[in-house]
């Protein structure tokens, strides 16, 4: 069984057979969306190509039974707060009774968000942190509205997901709803959507994807659920290593677009069976400067060697696939510990060279120790602190400053000789 078929298994595993995806299946749609109701909203992003994709949408939704009583223009990169409100606005004033969305992980995650403001009310501060919307919910006896999430980037994952992402554009920092009711119920990904992306967008969503792995397989050591997250991450950064450098000299490689699709749904699964830690964390205060998928893939070579000495294990499955695709050197059976994580810190910067992708913060456009002070500002705000809690290496607040500083100091000037360890 080669890759592909090993991820189209565990995806199967992963979402049963609520999930439609693959190639050419957007013209399906339809009988997800009567599965929610007859009378939908649709909230879509604007990109190359829309307008075709848009009718096929329509199209399929109309010989279902169903009808479009509402378009709504979708969000912005980041999720804006402001565009969230605007939407929420939208769908209370559309009132239907199954809500679309078709965009990246910003227009779905907003829509995610809408809709808790919508049926619930807001503000929507009260929701960031883990479990709030379920706990509203149950205080009010009310439902969410059903959600049909057309994903259209190989990415964050947010059309399977839990997770909300929502950007305070005045202040430059991210924030997140955590909650298993906000989970599409019908999520839908057409992986030929992607076949036009444009370069970096591309690179940024499937670094993303492997972060996503990444992170929570460090982050998996002794959970009932390790050795599921070992498949994950054998396969999906494997697919990813493999397949990303070919986009490099050809966009419109079929496999390669696939491969990613692929990797980054894994990336979903992986995020639903455990938490990201470090480089998601620093990520939320980067989106000044960076995208969400660069901003945590060029942080975490820093915290593989911050969280070295606890992740062996994983180490050595990951550092094999690097090995393998060529990127690193040395025998890893003969590394252990820190040694260990920065052997496999300079493959990840390896392939990222070989992809033209940021391997430190100062190679960055805007880049000054403001984003280093927002960062650990925000590492101890108690809306974030599951971000802390699932770290191998866990931190309190009381530690930011002592071990975080270093490694975004690590980061700053590339040289994880200023990492230090716990």
């Amino acid at each position: 069984m080669n890759d592909f078929e090993k991820a189209r298994e565990l995806l199967r595993e992963f979402k049963r057979n609520t999930y439609l995806f693959g190639n050419h299946v957007l013209k399906d749609i339809g009988g997800r969306v009567v599965c929610g109701g007859r009378r939908g909203a649709l909230i879509h992003a604007e990109f190359a190509g829309t307008e075709d994709y848009l009718s096929t949408i329509r199209n399929s939704i109309e010989q279902a039974g169903a009808e479009l009583i509402a378009q709504i223009a979708g969000a912005r990169p980041n999720a804006p707060r402001e565009d969230l409100l605007r939407i929420a606005d939208e769908l209370r004033e559309a009132n239907a009774d199954v809500i679309i969305s078709f965009g990246g992980g910003s227009t779905i995650d907003a829509v995610k968000a809408a809709d808790v403001l919508h049926v619930l009310g807001g503000p929507i501060d009260q929701y960031f942190g883990t479990g709030l919307v379920t706990k509203r919910l149950q205080e009010t006896a009310c439902r969410l509205t059903p959600h049909v999430a057309i994903q259209t980037a190989a990415s964050s994952g947010a059309h399977l997901t839990k997770y909300s992402n929502i950007t305070d554009l005045a202040t430059s920092q991210k924030k997140l709803i955590v909650d298993d009711v906000i989970v599409p119920a019908y999520p839908v990904f057409d992986y030929t959507v992607t076949h036009n992306a444009p370069p970096d967008l591309t690179v940024d969503g499937a670094m993303d994807g492997v972060a996503h792995i990444l992170e929570v397989f460090y982050g998996g050591i002794g959970k009932p659920y390790y050795e599921t997250l070992s498949k994950i991450a054998h396969v999906g950064i494997s697919l990813v290593v493999n397949h990303l450098p070919r986009i490099k000299d050809s966009l419109e490689d079929a496999e390669a677009r696939e491969a990613l699709c692929l990797a980054t749904d894994l990336g979903a699964y992986a995020i639903m069976l455990g938490g990201t830690n470090g480089g998601h964390l620093t990520s939320f205060s980067l989106v000044d400067i960076l995208s969400h998928g660069r901003a945590c893939a060029l942080m975490n070579p820093y915290y593989t060697v911050f969280f070295a000495p606890a992740i062996e294990k994983p180490l050595r499955l990951i550092g094999q696939v690097f090995k393998d695709a060529g990127y690193i050197s040395p025998e890893l059976t003969q590394l252990k510990g820190r040694d260990l994580g920065t052997a496999v810190a300079e493959g990840m910067f390896a392939f990222a060279e070989a992809i033209d992708f940021p391997t430190t913060l100062g190679q960055v456009k805007g880049f000054t120790q403001t984003h280093i002070d927002r960062a650990l500002a925000a590492a101890k705000n108690p809306q974030l602190k599951m971000k802390l809690e699932n770290m191998p290496i866990p931190l309190t607040g009381a530690m930011i400053d002592e071990y975080m500083g270093p490694i975004l100091e690590a980061a700053a000037a590339g040289d994880l000789a200023l990492i230090k360890n716990a």
